[in-house]
């Protein structure tokens, strides 16, 4: 019998939750069976394997992502609109670093082209309409913005800038300023 109130995507919220308290990689449909006190024959129900039930945690932290990074570019352009959504990868990932951890998940390309993934390329695409990017220029800015922030983000989120002046802040602040500067005189090709 299976257990009133589970569905697949009360499972997704649950594990995503875990994921932030024990990490992605920790994830298991066994592990969310014993949060939820039932067999893990009773979640089969609702999820394949673990590896379906990562997805459906990168789907859910990809929407939260996309969603959290359209209200933060509303209204906005130019240095502001990227500064915007570089803080919302940041605070996302310092918030929820399973969900974060999670969003990186290498989805197979069906699944990644029906995902919130699509929004967050077209989200850095809007922003760098302002810059004035053609292609191919354009992909590659959205390229090495994604690097960047994840790149960054990870490091820090790992302890690498804890243990020197000046403050991560301020490199973070200092890194946007480049980045605006590289795109306001992006080298023709």
């Amino acid at each position: 019998m299976v257990r009133a109130g589970l569905t697949a995507e009360r499972l997704a919220r649950a594990g995503a939750e875990l994921a932030d308290e024990v990490g992605f990689e920790q994830v298991t449909v066994s592990a969310l069976a014993r949060r939820f006190d039932v067999k893990v024959a009773s979640l089969y129900s609702h999820l394949k394997n673990s590896q379906d039930l990562k997805t459906r945690i990168a789907l859910l932290s990809l929407e939260e992502l996309a969603d959290r990074g359209a209200a933060a570019l509303a209204g906005r352009a130019g240095k502001d609109a990227l500064t915007a959504l570089a803080d919302v990868y940041r605070d996302y990932a310092r918030e929820h670093p399973g969900r974060y951890a999670a969003a990186q998940l290498r989805l197979d390309p069906e699944t990644a082209a029906a995902s919130a993934g699509v929004r967050h390329a077209q989200m850095t695409r809007a922003i760098l309409r302002g810059y004035d990017l053609t292609e191919p220029d354009q992909t590659h800015a959205v390229r090495m913005l994604g690097s960047v922030f994840h790149g960054y983000v990870s490091l820090e989120m790992t302890g690498g800038f804890s243990h020197s002046a000046p403050d991560s802040q301020e490199t973070w602040e200092r890194i946007l300023d480049a980045l605006d500067a590289l795109l306001r005189n992006w080298p023709a090709s």
